[in-house]
């Protein structure tokens, strides 16, 4: 079973809900979901294509 975690960037936006990923470590890679909606299923990606994905967002932000 997946440990799911939340991103340490999570925030609050106007209707007090938290605006959330969650990561979880799978067998094959690192699974994405929105927390909001976690019975809608996740992304898989590998480990280099999750690492690249984290370094694009910290240069470019999360709006780029």
């Amino acid at each position: 079973m997946a440990q799911w975690r939340k991103s340490s960037y999570s925030g609050a936006n106007n209707g007090g809900m938290s605006d959330c990923v969650e990561v979880a470590n799978i067998p094959s890679g690192i699974a994405i979901r929105d927390s909001k909606n976690p019975h809608t299923g996740h992304l898989t990606l590998t480990p280099g294509v999750f690492a690249d994905l984290l370094a694009r967002l910290k240069h470019n932000g999360p709006n780029a």
